[in-house]
């Protein structure tokens, strides 16, 4: 006496997300009315139930329950044949226990789930993306990325070219996209582009099925065709590549507007400045003449004829601008002498130099020699310690200047009408020191050193 049970399916076949079901026939050989539990053992028990789950039956008496499959559509569920076990345990009798048994195919699925980052991109020639794609499918699958763009006007590269993921598993690649030509000038220029993700196509055989030749083999009894599995959605995924200028439309504007303003310049304002300032340099010429008074006249030298006193000339008539000697002061004129005429000395050039202890008055001169004139064109003052204090400078009974030493550490004047120093007058610089400076050694001097290079021409007066 025993227990017997019979699967209805010797094989079962299911796809995930689906249901499969057979029967399972328990027979009681027993002399006992006996009880028997199901408990389904394997890789399919995770999702196989039995209903119901407890029967019990009479001596010779049999009962068939049911088995269902329901394996879930996840990357958790792998594809393949599974053994099938149902352990049938009577509950007076354990020891009459029996397991029958029956294989189950898991048909495989493709679903994929891929993301490009980012989705726009700008640049002036080409843009680059990260496509990442995860097999939410139940086998492995080698994966493949096909760009594409309507306009063919981007070229596009994928690194590495196809990937292969086992099932729950992730992969990235870059993915480029370079226009053909650089935009110099205008507008950006959109171009939008679509990435395909799909499983890599495999070759068909030549009668249509798995690759192999069947030309020659032996005929095979027809089975029971099923059900074609779905063809897996591809994803898509969208891009887009924004093209900029190399120079954007502002700066064109900009250029435009300097270019307008540089040829208004050139066309009206230049000439304009151009002109007032020559005017203004012709009014300044015009003031200082009229503020200057005429230059004596020439000495004759040599044999020159001989000019009267009064200007005439040897006809009777009047020289122009000749008139009565300048007998005044500064004229260094006298009884049979005349004054020295400008322009006609010898350059000249002397160095006063004045020091001076802290807190007290220096002066420093030069003597016009007796018999000359000094003309004195060019003043340099050289403060090179940074002293502080003032110092004037006199020519003869006139002031010429008068400076603020912490204010300057050189300074220099120059006279187009020559400052005119009789013979035995001084050209003094005088100095009041109230803080010697530092010069370029870094130490604090200990007293003002102050330096008037005097330039000019020195003439001799004519007695």
């Amino acid at each position: 006496m025993t227990t017997s049970a019979e699967l209805g399916l010797p094989a079962l076949t299911v796809a995930p997300g689906g249901v499969a079901t057979t029967t399972l026939t328990v027979r009681n050989d027993l002399d006992i009315v006996e009880a028997y539990t199901f408990e389904v053992v394997g890789d399919c028990a995770a999702w196989t139930t039995v209903e119901p789950a407890r029967v019990s039956l009479y001596p010779g008496t049999s009962e068939a329950v049911t088995i269902r499959l329901a394996p879930p559509r996840s990357s958790a569920t792998r594809a393949g044949e599974f053994p099938l076990g149902v352990r049938v345990l009577p509950v007076e009798r354990p020891d009459l226990v029996t397991v029958p048994e029956a294989t189950v195919t898991v048909t495989a699925f493709q679903e994929l789930q891929a993301a490009l980052a980012p989705r726009r991109r700008r640049g002036w020639l080409r843009g680059r993306y990260r496509a990442s794609v995860r097999n939410l499918g139940n086998a492995p699958t080698a994966v493949t990325f096909t760009p594409g763009q309507a306009g063919e006007d981007l070229r596009f590269g994928v690194t590495p070219e196809k990937l292969r993921l086992e099932p729950g598993e992730s992969g990235e690649v870059r993915v480029q996209a370079r226009t053909r030509k650089l935009i110099w000038f205008g507008k950006p220029a959109s171009w939008p582009f679509e990435v395909t993700v799909g499983p890599e196509e495999r070759p068909e055989s030549k009668d249509g099925k798995d690759g192999k030749d069947t030309k020659g083999t032996e005929a095979r009894p027809e089975t029971v065709p099923q059900a074609a599995a779905p063809v897996p959605q591809k994803p898509v995924l969208d891009g887009e590549f924004l093209q900029l200028p190399i120079f954007p439309r502002w700066l064109l504007v900009l250029l435009a507007a300097l270019i307008a303003l540089l040829l208004a310049w050139f066309a009206l304002v230049r000439p304009a400045v151009r002109s007032s300032a020559k005017q203004a340099a012709e009014q300044a010429v015009v003031a200082q003449q009229s503020a200057t008074p005429p230059p004596p006249a020439a000495v004759p030298t040599g044999d020159a004829p001989d000019v009267p006193a009064n200007g005439a000339t040897p006809g009777g008539q009047t020289k122009p601008g000749a008139g009565k000697p300048n007998t005044g002061p500064g004229s260094q004129g006298g009884p049979g002498g005349g004054p020295a005429v400008p322009g006609t000395g010898a350059q000249f050039s002397e160095t006063i130099d004045v020091q001076t202890a802290n807190g007290a008055a220096g002066t420093g001169s030069y003597p016009v020699p007796h018999g000359k004139v000094l003309d004195i064109t060019d003043i340099v003052v050289a403060n090179f310690q940074g002293d502080q204090g003032v110092v004037t400078i006199t020519a003869g009974n006139k002031t010429i200047t008068t400076i603020a030493l912490e204010t300057f550490r050189n300074q220099d004047y120059h006279w187009v009408t020559p400052i005119q120093v009789p013979e035995d007058q001084t050209v003094t610089a005088n100095v009041t020191c109230e803080v010697p400076g530092t010069p370029a050694s870094g130490k604090q001097a200990a007293s003002c050193h102050e330096l008037l290079n005097v330039s000019g021409t020195l003439s001799d007066i004519r007695r």
